[in-house]
């Protein structure tokens, strides 16, 4: 079998192999921090590591401060204009499942999920600083009343987090992969959760 350029497609498979593998080096693992001597150091830097997926637009886009969520690596306002909802799930009659499907629809670019809604009015990241973020995740009140296990198993595990990882189209994925930010999540906890300054 061929593509339409002639290459075997075994070729093709592994250019997007090594795309993978080039986006799995954009976030390093959390071993290579094991030469930071002081813990709360390694902890903050461990985090802010795991901040590159956390203030990235996959992840932003559905953390807005206000009712509205952005689209887009640029963040513009949601369009067409859609709000929160009492259940975060949009408006009566602009429900989010309307547009978003179960799936990504690649013939118009719509992103999908089962779950897709924005994220509760709690976890609001847009506008924050990386250390308000990361105290904000330490705060059952503000976090949806998760302890840090509960957060990282989320951050490692959610499939509607996981998403940002396969986007779909010509959207650019958070960077690494689910694992690795998973991993950086629970060495940020497992060195004491500091937060960055």
């Amino acid at each position: 079998m061929t593509s339409g350029t002639g290459r075997p497609a075994i070729t093709l498979l592994l250019a997007a192999a090594l795309c993978s593998a080039g986006a799995a080096a954009d976030l390093r693992p959390a071993e290579s921090f094991a030469s930071v001597g002081d813990r709360a150091e390694r902890s903050r830097a461990l985090f802010t590591e795991a901040g590159k997926v956390l203030q990235h637009p996959r992840c932003l886009n559905c953390h807005p401060v206000g009712d509205r969520p952005t689209q887009g690596a640029d963040m513009q306002p949601h369009s067409p204009l859609v709000v929160r909802g009492a259940d975060e799930k949009g408006a009566v009659g602009m429900r989010c499942t309307t547009c978003h499907q179960d799936a990504n629809f690649e013939p118009s670019g719509v992103p999908g999920h089962p779950l897709w809604h924005v994220a509760p009015k709690e976890m609001a990241w847009q506008q924050r600083s990386l250390g308000q973020i990361c105290e904000q995740l330490k705060d059952r009140r503000r976090n949806g009343g998760k302890t840090l296990a509960q957060i990282q198993h989320h951050m490692a595990h959610d499939t509607l987090v996981g998403w940002a990882w396969r986007p779909g189209a010509a959207r650019e994925p958070a960077p690494g992969t689910q694992d690795q930010f998973g991993a950086l999540i629970a060495a940020w906890i497992d060195t004491g959760a500091a937060c960055p300054r």
